[in-house]
């Protein structure tokens, strides 16, 4: 055991891409782009979504090991062989299984309108539909932009509700319900937050639960008096979205819903999180993504998946919030760290110009590291031994609890300047 210990570094994973229909195409990707730097493929002529970093049966990464042979392990079967590496509190909080998944998102058509359950609701999804719902954890979660970046996230504040309702006479149709009615007319009196939560659920859930045809009739109508009123006026974002939504999604649902929530621009370095059942849909742009180990997803709009949408009304807060947008903390003067409220993760972003170094101190926890951008060297230290090995762009480790890691950047310029850029995702430093 003791020459185990003495031997722990940093291996080399190979990671699984997803090719789901709204990633951008090829070249274009930038998940296209790293997963063929890491895996040495051709890049074809088809989307490129997302790049899984993690332990998740629907994308599991794989150890690549130093013997003579080059042979390749499930990380998560290596895991269960060697728990030291996880560290003591990771393994009695959650056995041998990684927290955390870590992800790049490509994103060039809109994502679904969607939620995840909390633990609870995972558990009865689960157990019920487990062809659907693949797992019982939780799913909080983290985006962070690498580019330019589009969402919808949570619920619009009741100003702005209030004036969906006075401003999108297509949604009219839908509200025609004596109940629905009701309670918009109580909208109109003066404000109460329960009574604008309750008006605010009834009328979601009627337009997300409309027939077809009905939903259709109001897209048109809608789609009609925007493509007239922009001969005249400026749109506004969210009309602009409507009217880019109709083309990506005919006659979807998702369309209507976008006045419901909130229009959230990242810029490069912005982040923004997200609990259990909480609405968003992403919308355009590229992003590290960060989240507890599930893949569970209720959708009711904008896809050709499968829709719970009984299940995702009934689940969400209807919190009219925005959500909070995080700018990092500065760790170190090249590292800053994005921390959300959740325990499973957080994450680094590391950038050290041409020449420099910074250390990433041990930690009783894994993590792993993405080589994003440039080119330079990692010395692993554990106990008294050291080590070095060289990173270059595309490359990704899983790092053992208790190393501390060297990084210097490389004097050579590379296609973006001179810095070496690294993403760590590790388990929320609050509870190591």
């Amino acid at each position: 055991m003791l020459e185990k210990l003495e031997k722990r570094g940093a291996v080399k994973l190979q990671c699984v891409v997803q090719n789901y229909a709204w990633g951008h195409v090829g070249k274009q990707s930038e998940v296209g782009r790293l997963y063929s730097l890491q895996s040495k493929a051709e890049i074809e002529d088809r989307p490129y979504a997302e790049l899984w970093m993690g332990t998740h049966e629907s994308g599991p990464s794989l150890v690549v090991l130093e013997d003579a042979e080059n042979s390749i392990i499930l990380l998560k079967d290596w895991l269960s062989e060697n728990p030291e590496v996880l560290g003591d509190k990771v393994v009695k909080r959650w056995g041998t299984e990684l927290p955390f998944l870590f992800k790049v998102l490509s994103v060039a058509k809109a994502l679904s309108i969607q939620a995840h359950p909390d633990k609870k609701l995972a558990k009865q999804l689960h157990q019920f539909q487990p062809d659907i719902y693949k797992d019982a954890n939780h799913k909080p979660e983290m985006a962070l932009a690498l580019t330019d970046f589009d969402a919808l996230c949570g619920f619009v504040g009741p100003q702005e509700f209030k004036q969906v309702i006075e401003t999108v006479p297509e949604l009219h149709s839908i509200f025609e319900g004596p109940e629905v009615m009701a309670l918009v007319n109580q909208f109109h009196s003066p404000f109460d937050k329960e009574v604008s939560k309750a008006t605010l659920k009834a009328a979601f859930t009627a337009v997300m639960t409309a027939g077809q045809d009905v939903v259709a009739n109001s897209i048109f109508k809608l789609v009609s008096r925007l493509k007239n009123e922009q001969k005249v006026r400026d749109l506004t974002q969210k009309e602009q979205l409507v009217l880019c939504l109709a083309k990506q999604y005919p006659d979807d649902v998702g369309v209507l819903s976008v006045f419901f929530f909130n229009y959230i621009h990242l810029a490069p370095g912005e982040a923004l999180y997200l609990d259990a059942n909480e609405p968003h849909a992403y919308l355009s742009g590229e992003c590290i993504e960060c989240m507890a180990a599930s893949d569970n997803v209720v959708r009711a709009g904008l896809t050709p998946k499968y829709r719970d949408t009984k299940t995702l009304c009934a689940m969400l807060t209807y919190k009219q919030d925005p959500p909070e947008i995080l700018y990092g903390v500065h760790i170190d003067p090249y590292t800053r760290r994005y921390s959300p409220p959740f325990e499973e993760f957080e994450v680094d972003c590391c950038i050290i110009p041409s020449g420099h170094s910074a250390i990433i101190p041990a930690v009783p926890g894994p993590s792993i590291l993405l080589v994003f951008e440039g080119a330079g060297v990692m010395s692993q230290v554990y106990r008294n031994v050291k080590s070095a090995i060289g990173l270059q762009r595309g490359e990704i480790f899983f790092v053992p609890a208790g190393i501390q890691l060297d990084l210097e950047a490389s004097m050579e310029i590379n296609t973006t300047g001179n810095s070496l850029c690294i993403y760590r995702a590790g388990v929320s430093s609050s509870v190591l």
